[in-house]
């Protein structure tokens, strides 16, 4: 144990010397990663609250022929503005961007309302632009509101009740809590933590073998008298003290980012407590090891600093690629999924933040299988490192 302290704290000091690397493993990804996150949905978070309460400037073609349809939109703050001059020109300006939405109100349209036929409107915006599409949707559906109106207002004038319109009523009940509803947004959260994990300690495993393969301070280092098994498992703490560090820092970053994101103003309240940053941190934690070891065994591979870079950036996908595919899919927590590294730590996450209990067996379950690859690949590490073509 004390030849393997000594070679942990030897790689340790070497990557504190590296300040450059220092940098980008401990404040580039964990702590711009969590900032940029929370600046991304801060900012939708407000886009989204304010154009549904800031007033809509609707242009519209033909305003004269619909009185009663105008006076209906200002009541929903849609203030009706000169459109263009025809409808080619209304085609050209939501191509162009000048107006985001057009409304053409045809020349019969007061016609076919008074003949109790469907009168059409068109609504014009480019569906490619997100803020053109959503203020033509809220203009859609202040149209449709108000033909609402107007069909229930023919039905009265011909003693009918409109109610016979609505042979059901549907009335929906949501189960979700506030901290279940924060979740569909922070549920990528898990993402940046692993990436950041792995950033963590990505340039002390390619320094600790690639590297020092490279400057030929290998050799002598492997003719000194600790054994292989006790030199690599030195290297491959070191990369985990690193990687751990990495994700306190992420977490921390996250727990604070998140007090300025107006999550109440949506209803939602995220559960990131300071328990649950340390839950999350021993959640996580089984995939330092398994990180440490990957790096380490894809870097042993490799004859250059550079070429170990290179493949490192690929396999920081890899983790990801999972958590990726059931964000997509929404699956819930199942049994078989807790047998998939990052897989399984990325869904008892989004259930510690959306307040639900964690299933024990699912804990225990991810958390052995991770450390049990882990293991592995450690020990197929310290296999490689009695290769006599380690040096070449």
């Amino acid at each position: 144990m004390r030849t393997l302290a000594t070679v942990f704290v030897k790689e340790v000091v070497d990557n504190f010397r590296d300040r450059r690397a220092l940098m980008s493993a401990l404040i580039f990804g964990p702590l711009f990663g969590p900032i940029f996150f929370a600046f991304i949905i801060n900012l939708s978070i407000e886009r989204s609250l304010s154009n549904a309460e800031q007033t809509l400037d609707l242009a519209v073609i033909g305003a004269e022929r619909a009185p009663n349809l105008v006076a209906f939109l200002a009541s929903r703050n849609i203030d009706v503005v000169d459109g263009p001059a025809d409808r080619q020109a209304a085609l050209e300006a939501a191509k162009t961007g000048e107006h985001n939405v057009v409304l053409i109100v045809p020349e019969r349209f007061a016609e076919q309302l008074a003949g109790a036929t469907p009168a059409r409107l068109e609504v014009v915006s480019d569906q490619a632009n997100t803020e053109a599409d959503g203020e033509a949707r809220r203009v859609r559906n202040a149209i449709q509101e108000y033909s609402r109106q107007l069909a229930g207002l023919r039905l009265t004038a011909r003693g009918i009740s409109p109610l016979l319109l609505r042979p059901i009523n549907v009335d929906d009940v949501d189960v979700s809590t506030s901290s279940g509803r924060a979740g569909i947004l922070l549920g990528m959260m898990s993402y940046f933590f692993i990436f950041s994990l792995l950033m963590g300690g990505m340039y002390l495993a390619i320094d600790s073998t690639a590297g020092e393969r490279e400057r030929g301070s290998l050799e002598p280092l492997l003719s000194l008298p600790v054994t292989r098994d006790q030199l690599m498992l030195g290297k491959i703490a070191a990369t985990c003290m690193f990687m751990a560090l990495s994700l306190s820092l992420s977490l921390v970053t996250f727990f604070f980012a998140l007090k300025f994101m107006p999550f109440e103003e949506l209803g939602m309240t995220p559960n990131f407590s300071p328990s649950v940053v340390l839950s999350a941190f021993l959640v996580l934690s089984p995939m330092i090891l398994l990180g440490a070891a990957v790096m380490t065994l894809v870097a042993s591979f490799t004859k250059s600093y550079k070429e170990a870079q290179t493949w490192l950036s690929v396999v920081l996908l890899a983790p990801t690629m999972p958590i990726l595919i059931v964000s997509i899919l929404t699956l819930r927590p199942r049994f078989e999924f807790m047998f998939v590294p990052s897989l399984s730590q990325h869904l008892l996450l989004v259930d510690m933040i959306k307040n639900e209990p964690l299933v024990p067996v699912h804990v225990a379950v991810s958390v052995l299988s991770t450390l049990a690859v882990g293991a592995i690949l450690t020990v197929i590490c310290a296999r490689l490192y009695r290769r006599e073509g380690l040096l070449g």
